[in-house]
């Protein structure tokens, strides 16, 4: 794990030495100065000479400025590393998200995955930034300063040194319990995330049944489950602390009676005995640093192992290494003996043999769960099936690279997605490279003109969360100038009109059968009426194919699709 943690460090070393360098160099000067004030009051003092001492003064007064420079790069540049490799982690993050498979998004709160990419990898960029520099210095300090201190007075050297284990049982105890402690919050940051996400996106509904009360009921278990995790981090945090500065306490008040009995005894000189007393600050300050370190290292390698877990998962769907570009493609399309299931108790497709035509329209109807849905997501390999294999014009979807497949495969779903943007982002994503008379040919296309010349900004108008500021007929359409926009070989429909009222229903759909013509078409559809003219329908029933024929033969033969439509 430290291995892999490390190379990250790899782009941004000359980064990581500027920081590791002045952090070491200003340690030093740390040590530096106790011995200053020794020389300062035992041998500048009794020679009574004023202008050398305001010289050595003002040097020492130059060493504070040096150091105070040191630290401002520490600050600023060794901040800018851990942000630098905090940025990296969440970028390829983000890249491996996208590359997941739809069952594994089926499986994952969006809330846990929110906290994985934001606030995890923040505390990744601290201890990216603090442990490794903080760690070095802290040994460096703690042996330099116990071997001036030893140069000082040995006896009190040995003292100080004696309680130092006590101190050390310290820090490792509470920043086990720091360790646990913060593992049970990322815990409750996920649950907490998950909790808001849903509520918020949710809130239509959660107005709609008059739940608010219900609402702030969860909210509020989760608020103060996350609240006590917290409290419980910080309650440890409080009395290591504690413990730590009383220890800290009683060490300078032994040093300082038992240094005093050295000066009287003439031992120890008052130079030495003041700069012995300020290297024992000097001595411990590195145990706190350390007790730093352990309390923000649980919370940054908890975060570390879930980004590895994350970027761990492999995608179900990628490229073969043997995969090649689909070229243009015709559209011929085979299912061959195709099993599929979202989880081995619940089958959802079972042993369908479908051969479908370039240019040719099909619909696909059947009860609702009949497996409409997920036989045509097996198509662009959202999914992949569970036996069987699907062919476009010859080639196995798992030997074709998935970017070409996809580029030439246009979806129009019931469940419209629109991102939160502009009118002409969202039809622009068809192909971010369209220009805007491109856009408005495909606006005029899916019936959009009126409603973009009828908005305040046009095509700029903000559509808002999800498309809120649309209806879900405007939503839909704007799907449909996504497809024309594509101008895709393969062309999926999937209840691409249930949101239309009847009139414009019709105007999409002559605008669909435009769209249909030289193009492989998959439709699926609810109402009988938009697919009468379809070259083909599959009826589907429990995962099965259970007939396939014009409308007229199905109608004359009396089934199932009979019954549809009746």
């Amino acid at each position: 794990m430290l291995k892999d943690f490390f190379s990250y460090y790899r782009p941004f070393m000359g980064l990581f030495w500027l920081d590791f360098g002045c952090a070491v160099v200003s340690g030093l000067l740390e040590l530096a100065f106790p011995l200053a004030i020794t020389g300062f009051i035992d041998h500048l003092l009794p020679q009574g000479d004023w202008s050398l001492t305001v010289t050595a003064a003002v040097g020492l007064l130059l060493l504070y400025a040096i150091n105070s420079g040191l630290l401002t790069i520490v600050i600023y540049w060794g901040h800018k590393l851990g942000i630098n490799i905090e940025t990296e982690m969440r970028a390829r993050a983000f890249d491996h998200l996208t590359r997941l498979s739809w069952r594994w998004y089926d499986r994952t709160r969006t809330g846990k995955l929110v906290a994985r990419v934001t606030r995890d990898l923040e505390e990744i960029g601290e201890v990216a930034h603090h442990g490794p520099e903080d760690a070095f210095i802290a040994i460096m300090t703690f042996i330099g300063a116990f071997a001036l201190m030893f140069a000082i007075n040995a006896k009190l050297a040995l003292i100080v040194a004696a309680i130092v284990p006590a101190m050390v049982i310290l820090v490792i105890v509470y920043g086990g319990r720091m360790t646990r402690t913060w593992r049970a919050i990322y815990s409750r940051v996920g649950d907490f995330n998950v909790r808001l996400e849903e509520a918020l996106g949710g809130v239509r509904v959660v107005q709609a049944f008059g739940n608010e009360a219900h609402e702030n009921h969860l909210f509020a278990h989760d608020n103060a489950r996350y609240r006590q995790a917290k409290l419980d981090a910080y309650r440890v945090m409080a009395a290591s602390s504690a413990l730590q500065y009383m220890g800290l306490r009683l060490v300078q008040v032994l040093v300082m009676v038992i240094g005093a009995g050295f000066v009287l005894g003439g031992e120890l000189t008052t130079g030495g005995f003041v700069g012995f007393l300020l290297l024992v600050g000097v001595f411990y300050r590195p145990l706190e640093k350390m007790a730093a370190v352990i309390e923000t290292y649980p919370r940054g390698i908890a975060g570390f192992r879930r980004y590895q877990e994350l970027l761990a998962t492999e995608p179900e769907i990628a490229d073969g290494p043997d995969a090649i570009d689909a070229g243009e493609l015709r559209g011929r399309i085979s299912f061959e003996d195709i099993a599929f299931a979202y989880d081995e108790s619940r089958p959802v497709l079972r042993g369908i043999n479908l051969s479908i035509e370039p240019g040719e329209t099909v619909a696909f109807v059947g009860q609702s769960g009949a497996g409409k849905t997920s036989l045509l997501a097996l198509v662009p390999r959202f999914y992949e099936p569970d036996a069987g294999r699907i062919t476009v014009d010859g080639m196995s979807l798992a030997d074709i690279r998935l970017n070409t497949l996809r580029r030439q495969i246009g979806l129009v779903s019931q469940d419209v997605f629109l991102f939160g943007g502009t009118l002409r982002e969202n039809i622009g994503y068809g192909r971010l490279d369209a220009s805007d008379d491109e856009i408005l040919v495909a606006c005029a296309q899916a019936q959009l003109t009126s409603l973009v010349e009828n908005l305040p900004n046009g095509l700029d108008t903000i559509v808002g969360e999800r498309g809120v500021m649309l209806s879900g007929g405007q939503k839909q359409r704007v799907a449909i100038a996504r497809a024309f926009l594509k101008n895709p070989p393969i062309l999926i429909l999937d209840e691409a009109t249930s949101a239309l009222d009847s009139q414009t229903e019709r105007e999409i759909q002559i605008a669909l059968d435009r769209l249909s013509v030289g193009r492989t078409t998959l439709v699926i559809a609810h109402r009988l009426g938009t697919i009468r003219n379809a070259d083909r329908i599959v009826v589907m029933s429990e995962g099965r194919v259970v007939d396939v024929g014009t409308h007229d033969e199905l109608v004359a033969r009396g089934g199932a699709y009979a019954a549809l439509a009746v």
